[in-house]
């Protein structure tokens, strides 16, 4: 079974080791055939303290590290320009 992969932005630094994500996709509403935007945070294990905010990831699923991350980095795509 292969692992997923999300892929989305850090919007913050949550604490020791662990940074909060933002994963868009984009879904066509059911009655208006729209594109919409929709929206899921998730926590990622950052295990040398190496992302910023503004930095694009690609994250992959994990072991549960706690209560609420599952998530572990993969790569930096794309490094924030600050």
């Amino acid at each position: 079974m292969s692992k997923r992969e999300i892929q989305g932005v850090v919007v913050k630094i949550s604490g020791d080791k662990t940074a909060s994500i933002v994963v868009e996709r984009r879904v066509m509403h059911p009655r208006y055939h729209k594109t919409v935007k929709r929206f899921k945070k998730y926590l990622i294990h950052d295990a040398d303290n190496s992302l910023s905010v503004g930095d694009e990831i690609v994250a992959v699923e994990c072991r549960p590290l706690s209560k609420s991350k599952s998530f572990e980095l993969k790569s930096v795509v794309k490094e924030a320009t600050s």
